[in-house]
């Protein structure tokens, strides 16, 4: 039988971490970071190789946080055979630079958080959902314009609706560190833990 005290313990200690989180982000806006919400996405292919890219983070809550793409893209492909991801912000204009890492479990969002979404976003991005064949050989520029001008021409006059292979991911966090930069390269790191279902939390040497 789990020990109510400590189940709150841990719950507490996750809250803990997704505040410090949320202000830190709020410092990295008002410090006129020119994009406080872009994160590197780590993700593994089924060959065995790691590779990365930037996305922005789209919402931050208890189930963990969230972005999206297209689900037929290489990290869509990715994560549809290693349902898993590393994340990492960094704010330069914070203190002497401040990085979070997020280390976790990655699952789809639903139909209707993904409709919820696409519907706000501008009807440009929109049409490039459909447009885009993300991460497939290009001709040339050219090809990509006409097939912009043919979506734009089959929503001619009506909203439109997000791709069936265009959605959201939640990272569930397993890991969250934040690194706190300092002269000489004598960095603070606290991170959480979760494990077994319970977090912790610790300091690590720089």
């Amino acid at each position: 039988m789990k020990n109510p005290s400590a189940a709150n313990e841990s719950d507490a200690l996750y809250q803990e971490a997704l505040a410090t989180f949320r202000e830190l982000l709020d410092a990295a806006r008002a410090a006129a970071d020119p994009e406080p919400t872009a994160m590197t996405l780590a993700t593994l292919g089924e060959d065995g190789r790691v590779s990365a890219r930037i996305v922005l983070l789209k919402g931050v809550d208890e189930a963990g946080f969230r972005f999206f793409t297209n689900y037929e893209s290489r990290k869509g492909a990715q994560l549809a055979a290693h349902a898993q991801a590393a994340l990492c912000f960094h704010w330069k204009t914070l203190r002497e630079g401040v990085q979070v890492r997020v280390e976790g479990v990655v699952e789809k969002l639903s139909a209707a958080e993904s409709d919820a979404y696409f519907a706000t976003r501008p009807r440009g991005s929109q049409i490039g959902a459909w447009a885009s064949r993300q991460s497939q050989p290009l001709a040339d520029r050219a090809e990509f314009e006409a097939r912009i001008a043919e979506i734009e021409r089959r929503f001619d006059g009506v909203p439109v609706p997000r791709p069936p292979h265009w959605g959201g991911f939640v990272v569930a966090p397993r890991c969250i560190e934040f690194w706190y930069g300092a002269t000489y390269r004598l960095h603070e790191r606290h991170v959480y833990v979760r494990e077994g279902g319970v977090w912790r939390r610790e300091m690590l040497y720089p």
